[in-house]
């Protein structure tokens, strides 16, 4: 870990920690997002886990008892765009009777490029190096899930036409099938195969 005792200037992150009491985050952070021997944690996900632990310490520092699924609750509710004004007024009032200044506690929220920032810069962490064969497999998983969430997408589309009238009342089964093709030999792949193999081998396949 990079030492800031030389008097340069402190990232958010560091006084935030600071401030709020959670100078063990700094370990907890690095290792969740190198992984650790465990899963890694993304950086969108670390932000949200930091902002909650800040959002904890400023409720438990006013007295209020609150638990960690409220917590979370509460979380979503101040920072979520799909919740309800008055939902989020309502909590903010809460809030402020139990002392909290949610408007200064807000402001020490981070972002995920500030916990980068303080990963990389402070404690000098990067990832581990990948090899090929866990990127390939990672790159499939996204394939699918790409391809899962547009067939999720397609059969809820076909139900809301077919229920408006809009699109004949059949049943409908939808299939997404991702594939590439060689522009070289014209070869047809499915995705998953395609990478498994490493490419098209039509270079090394010697001519009739």
């Amino acid at each position: 870990m990079a030492d800031d005792s030389s008097g340069g200037r402190r990232t958010k992150v560091e006084r935030v920690m600071d401030q709020y009491g959670l100078e063990e985050w700094g370990e907890r952070l690095e290792a969740e997002w190198i992984g650790d021997g465990t899963e890694r944690t993304s950086l969108r996900d670390l932000a949200t886990e930091f902002n909650q632990a800040v959002l904890r310490a400023a409720v438990r520092e006013a007295g209020a008892s609150v638990l960690d699924t409220d917590i979370d609750s509460l979380y979503r509710t101040l920072t979520d765009d799909d919740v309800s004004r008055s939902d989020a007024v309502r909590k903010r009032r809460e809030l402020e009777r139990s002392g909290v200044d949610i408007d200064d506690v807000r402001s020490d929220f981070v972002t995920h490029q500030t916990i980068y920032t303080y990963l990389t810069n402070v404690r000098d962490a990067s990832l581990p190096e990948e090899d090929s064969e866990d990127r390939i497999e990672r790159k499939k998983e996204t394939v699918q899930r790409l391809a899962g969430r547009t067939q999720v997408i397609t059969e809820s589309t076909l139900d809301e036409l077919r229920n408006a009238g809009e699109l004949t009342d059949k049943d409908y089964e939808v299939f997404v099938d991702v594939r590439a093709i060689c522009g070289q030999c014209g070869a047809d792949y499915p995705i998953a195969d395609l990478l498994d193999q490493g490419g098209c081998d039509c270079d090394e396949t010697e001519p009739a």
